[in-house]
C-alpha cells in the first residue's frame, strides 16, 4: 500500500535537523557556479569553503535551478511509494525551480501539487510545518495544497543584506532598488512581499538601528497575534544571530527562537553577513 504524500522542498528552505531525519521529506538542491565549476548546493561546499570562494571569486557566483531531469528521476521512485505529493518551492518570481518540479512532474506522471511559497528560507520550512499539521488532522493532499497556498501571507520576513552588491549583480534587485540601498551610510530593510518579489520596504542610518526594526516587528507581532515561533537566519554571522535571539526572548521569553544558516544558493546572492527574522502568522 502506497504512503499518501511526499513532501519536497528545494534547497533554498531552511531544513531543519528534524525534517531531514523525516523519511517522508524530500529536498532538491539548486546548483552553485563559480566560473566553469559547479557544486550542489547544501552538499559539496562547507560554509567556511562557500565564503572563501565568494571572497577569491574574479567573477560573480551564480546559481542555477535544479533541472527537469533531476525532479523526473526524483518523482519515477516517488510513484511507486506515495501517491501524490506536495512541492513547496522558491518564490517563482525569484527562482524557476518550480517550473523545473512542475515539468519533471510532468515528465514522470507524477501527482504532484506544487506550491509557491511567495518566499524564501523559513518561507518554506514553516509552509512544509503547516503542512505536515494539515496532513495529521487528515485532509486530503489537494486541500492541504490549496490551504498552503492561502496561508502564503501569513509569513513576515525582515532582511538586513550583507552584500547589496552581490544581490544587485546576481539580477534579484533593480538597478534603482540598488541606488536607493547603497546611498551613504543608509542601511536598507529588504523584504521579501507578498507577491514573492524581494524589494526595500525602508531605510535607516545604522546597523543597530536596523536590527532594532526588525526586533520591533517581532515584539507588535507577537503581541497582536502570539507569535511564538520566530526564525533567525545568518550568512557566517553565529555570534550576532545569538544576540538577536536573546533580544527576542526578553519580549517573548517562552517563544522558540530558531538559529540557522543561510543556504548557500541564497548566500551567493545576499553575500557574507546577511541577517534575517522571519516567521509566520497563525492562521486564522
Amino acid at each position: 500500500m502506497k504512503k499518501p504524500i511526499a513532501w519536497i522542498l528545494d534547497s533554498t528552505a531552511y531544513v531543519t535537523e528534524e525534517f531531514k531525519a523525516h523519511p517522508d521529506v524530500y529536498v532538491v538542491p539548486l546548483n552553485l557556479h563559480f566560473g566553469l565549476e559547479e557544486f550542489v548546493d547544501g552538499v559539496d561546499l562547507s560554509n567556511e569553503q562557500l565564503y572563501q570562494r565568494i571572497k577569491a571569486a574574479p567573477e560573480f557566483p551564480k546559481t542555477s535551478q535544479p533541472s527537469a531531469g533531476r525532479f523526473a528521476e526524483l518523482y519515477e521512485k516517488l510513484k511507486e511509494e506515495y501517491e501524490c505529493g506536495i512541492a513547496i518551492h522558491a518564490s517563482a518570481k525569484l527562482s524557476g525551480t518550480i517550473a523545473s518540479s512542475v515539468s519533471g512532474a510532468q515528465m514522470s506522471n507524477f501527482k504532484l501539487y506544487a506550491v509557491d511559497s511567495m518566499a524564501l528560507s523559513y518561507g518554506l520550512s514553516g509552509l512544509l510545518e503547516r503542512g505536515l499539521e494539515l496532513a495529521e488532522q487528515g485532509l486530503e493532499a489537494e486541500a492541504i495544497a490549496l490551504q498552503l497556498e492561502a496561508e502564503t501571507t501569513n509569513f513576515r520576513n525582515y532582511i538586513l543584506i550583507g552584500n547589496l552588491t552581490q544581490l544587485y549583480k546576481g539580477g534579484r534587485m533593480s538597478g534603482a532598488q540598488y541606488y536607493i540601498g547603497s546611498l551613504l551610510q543608509v542601511k536598507p530593510i529588504v523584504q521579501l512581499t507578498p507577491e514573492g518579489e524581494l524589494a526595500p520596504i525602508d531605510k535607516v542610518r545604522s546597523h543597530k538601528k536596523a536590527v532594532q526594526y526588525l526586533l520591533n516587528h517581532a515584539k507588535q507581532d507577537h503581541a497582536d497575534y502570539g507569535v511564538n515561533t520566530f526564525q533567525v537566519i545568518h550568512a557566517n554571522i553565529p555570534g550576532e544571530a545569538e544576540s538577536v535571539k536573546q533580544e527576542v526572548l526578553k519580549f517573548a521569553p517562552e517563544a522558540n527562537v530558531l538559529i540557522g544558516n543561510i543556504s548557500s544558493s541564497l548566500a551567493v546572492h545576499a553575500g557574507e553577513g546577511t541577517l534575517a527574522l522571519m516567521w509566520r502568522k497563525p492562521p486564522q
